[in-house]
């Protein structure tokens, strides 16, 4: 039994336990800030969900050093503006004396850049469960960090998978992202990352966020004929994209970012999802976990009415890393918590967390999935 498997042995064996003692010395808030509505709602929900589900289980053993931990959920709609809206809601709320550990958030790395112009003179810890964005950890910001890799990484994986697979071998590949910050990076990292491997990016394509309607590009990418497709964006852009391009005869092994890493882009593409191939931050839950996915399923599902989903892990993780945060430095104030967590050797169902000075992960690391019998399956590394 693997590292992580004993981890979360010893996790089940602590939920099937009693319970411990109640919190006794008051409330501290961890803020979730996702979509909670509109396009991405199911993602920011997934986070929500796993979130939650790491502080009933510190709640159970007696809380955070004394202090019962209230998720409070918000919504940024996945827009910029909002997402700046509900950080200064939250300083508002420090200013006004609620005690708060910090924030697990944004969803978006669009959004999670705009908050973080508020977040980072506030004196607490954000920790993303998503944004992937490169420049997020290149500010000087003192107070975030992730639990995932970043699109530097992404880009590596992505490209040595299409260009070195045997079972693809692309050589020639149609780049196409979306016109968010998210789809702008990884589309230029993706070709600086192709030109080192020596494969041709075949054409580059821009589309919109939330983009259904695909026939110029369709036609520009069947001109360039290429070996391979890659699209960095979201689950809303994806599912027509790939159908599109099915449709018009062109099926090439297709690849999508973890933006797209949700059901709707196996649900809304009419069976043309089938064989496509996606990378995530995130393993496979039940590889991960073994037998003990079925009891960690059973106490997510007591506290929400939906299954655990694609970022649940990610939000779980996020949780767990404040919590743990807090503990090494035995107190709830933010400066002395970053550098606790910066301090951190801890093991998540996201893998090993340690941090480099920058917020990043020191060990990286991007799965591989492929759409089999309408499902994801985990395929590498």
């Amino acid at each position: 039994m693997n590292r992580l498997a004993i981890a979360f042995l010893v996790l089940m064996l602590m939920l099937a336990a009693c319970g411990g003692p109640t919190p006794t010395k008051g409330e501290v808030i961890v803020y979730v800030a996702a979509p909670l509505s509109g396009f991405q709602a199911n993602g920011g929900q997934t986070v929500l969900g796993g979130a939650r589900l790491a502080a009933d289980e510190v709640n159970k053993s007696g809380g955070l050093m004394g202090y019962q931990v209230v998720v409070v959920a918000k919504d940024d709609e996945s827009d910029d503006d909002a997402a700046v809206a509900v950080a200064q809601d939250i300083a508002a709320d420090l200013k006004a004396g609620k005690r708060v550990l910090g924030v697990i958030g944004h969803y978006n790395s669009g959004q999670t850049l705009a908050a973080m112009e508020v977040y980072k003179d506030l004196p607490i810890v954000i920790v993303t469960p998503t944004s992937s964005e490169a420049t997020l950890t290149q500010k000087g910001y003192r107070n975030f960090f992730r639990v995932n890799a970043n699109d530097l990484t992404q880009a590596r994986v992505d490209a040595e998978y299409l260009v070195n697979n045997p079972k693809i071998g692309a050589k020639k590949i149609a780049i196409v992202h979306n016109d968010d910050p998210y789809g702008i990076g990884l589309g230029n990292l993706m070709a600086d990352q192709l030109g080192k491997l020596g494969a041709q990016v075949a054409v580059k394509l821009q589309v919109q966020v939330e983009q259904s309607k695909y026939i110029t590009e369709v036609q520009q990418i069947k001109s360039a004929a290429p070996d391979a497709i890659f699209y960095a964006g979201y689950e809303v852009e994806t599912p027509y994209l790939r159908k599109q391009l099915v449709d018009a005869g062109v099926k090439v092994p297709f690849m999508a970012t973890d933006g797209a890493f949700l059901s709707a882009t196996i649900d809304e593409a009419e069976g043309a999802a089938e064989g496509i191939y996606l990378s995530n931050f995130a393993p496979e839950p039940r590889v991960v976990m073994q037998a003990h996915w079925s009891q960690w399923l059973k106490a997510y599902q007591e506290i929400e009415f939906r299954n655990p989903d694609t970022y649940s892990i990610n939000g779980y993780s996020a949780m767990k890393v404040l919590i743990e945060g807090a503990k090494k430095a035995g107190t709830l104030d933010g400066p002395r918590v970053a550098e606790a967590i910066r301090a951190l050797d801890l093991t998540t169902p996201m893998g090993k967390v340690a941090y480099d000075a920058s917020g990043d992960l020191k060990d990286q690391r991007v799965f591989i999935f492929q759409v089999k019998d309408g499902a994801f399956v985990q395929v590498g590394p």
